[in-house]
């Protein structure tokens, strides 16, 4: 059985578990969610975007099969189980290339999905929700057909590699929030009615069988639906329960299906909790995690600067800043306001776009130089204590080789644990006590 089987199952006999779905292709970010895997029960559950991954290479210059087998190899190192792992594609359809013509946009949609599925990816999120090209914005029936068409291309591709098709389980929907988080965060956010719900589960089953895809419909576990939360560069939409409960109760009585919550990113533990209980089983997290990340890493950038003079220093802030003047593409039709406020956003945004850069080979010069100094000297424990605020957390006054890394796996572990929590109430693993256990 699927582990996504269970999940719905579970959720229809009253027994309300979640799923964190890690939405990233940052390495770190990825082998912390690994070794978070480790102390509790659950698989890891580990998408690409199709921006970040695909044929083409996305902007990481992985395909499917790259990122595949970097997972792999990255959970073998740490001896994380095999069988405990599930890879899954995020967005999967036209998004990279929305711009282009309907037909150029879908064949290299149904290229990623060939892709996707030959690389083992069995949880796969088809997101058609968006205009090609020139067109309006599609129609619930559009989207459902082009949907099913991605659909048939999984299914195909599968028994044409000789793998089962039976292993394949979909994510569906029509009112799909925007991959990595709002461009316009203060603006209301509408949580989608049961009736528009009701509406695009029957018109996907429609489209699904008339392509054949009766078996496959069988396979559909999950339903995307705008619950409500979402942030934006400096916003935060909390978890409206109350308007989200008709929305609840409507998919108590759609037997196998549950709810996929997308920019789950920033809520609280009480209501990522709630999320759960409502039957938003599955919960996306990305930009959250490469925030704290990068809250880690300037936080070891300020202490380089108490212990080194300024022509020792890493200047990774300023590596940064100066790739992104460079190459704005990736932040600046998310960020507005006058040229400080976007500065500000650039680097605290919580949007993160700050992610998009640190493959760049001067970012990663600069890290390494800073990763070089704080593992080159002794780091008093007050300064660990001033910008990690770890509290009693660290054992010892110095950080060794290798534990600079070990500091930055912590700050994201800290983010898993809300998600843990609120996924898997059944016991409570043991507390991240100690920056040094991992």
């Amino acid at each position: 059985m699927h582990y996504l089987d269970f999940l719905a199952f579970a959720h229809h006999y009253k027994l309300p578990l979640g799923l964190p779905s890690v939405c990233s292709a940052h390495p770190l970010v990825i082998e912390t969610a690994l070794r978070h895997g480790l102390r509790h029960p659950q698989p890891v559950l580990i998408e690409a975007t199709s921006n970040q991954v695909n044929p083409f290479g996305g902007y990481t210059g992985m395909t499917p099969a790259d990122f595949a087998q970097f997972v792999r190899e990255k959970a073998e190192s740490i001896g994380f189980p095999p069988e405990r792992l599930i890879l899954g594609g995020d967005h999967l359809g036209p998004l990279p290339w929305a711009h282009e013509p309907t037909e150029s946009a879908m064949q290299k949609a149904a290229d990623l999905l060939r892709a996707a599925v030959q690389a083992g990816f069995t949880k796969l999120h088809l997101d058609c929700s968006m205009p090609l090209g020139e067109e309006s914005p599609p129609s619930v029936e559009t989207i459902a057909q082009r949907i099913a068409f991605l659909a048939k291309v999984a299914e195909e591709t599968a028994q044409t590699s000789g793998l089962s098709s039976q292993g394949l389980r979909y994510v569906i929907g029509s009112e799909v929030p925007p991959a990595g988080g709002t461009k316009a965060g203060h603006t209301e956010v509408q949580v989608t009615t049961p009736e528009s719900a009701a509406e695009t589960l029957e018109v996907t089953r429609r489209a699904f069988y008339a392509q054949g895809l009766e078996a496959a419909w069988e396979r559909v576990r999950a339903l995307v639906v705008q619950p409500g939360v979402e942030f934006g560069d400096d916003v935060i939409h909390a978890y409206p329960r109350e308007q989200a409960r008709p929305l609840s109760r409507f998919i108590e009585n759609v037997p196998g299906i549950v709810y996929e919550a997308h920019s789950t990113d920033y809520q609280s533990a009480e209501a990522l909790r709630a999320l759960v209980e409502d039957h938003f089983a599955i919960l996306k997290v990305g930009p959250a995690l490469t925030f704290a990340l990068r809250e880690a890493i300037f936080a070891l950038e300020a202490i380089e600067r108490e212990l080194y003079p300024p022509e020792e220093r890493s200047h990774l802030s300023e590596a940064l800043e100066t790739v992104m003047l460079q190459s704005p593409s990736a932040w600046q039709k998310y960020y507005t306001g006058n040229p400080e406020e976007q500065r500000l956003k650039r680097r605290f945004g919580l949007s993160d776009r700050i992610r998009y850069y640190w493959p760049r080979p001067e970012v990663q010069a600069a890290l390494e130089r800073l990763r070089w100094n704080l593992e080159s000297r002794s780091i008093p424990l007050s300064l660990l204590h001033q910008y990690f605020a770890v509290g009693g957390a660290l054992e010892e006054s110095q950080l060794v080789a290798g534990q600079v890394d070990k500091l930055l796996r912590y700050k994201i572990m800290l983010v898993l644990e809300t998600y843990l929590q609120a996924a898997w109430p059944l016991e409570t693993p043991p507390p991240v006590s100690t920056v040094l256990d991992f």
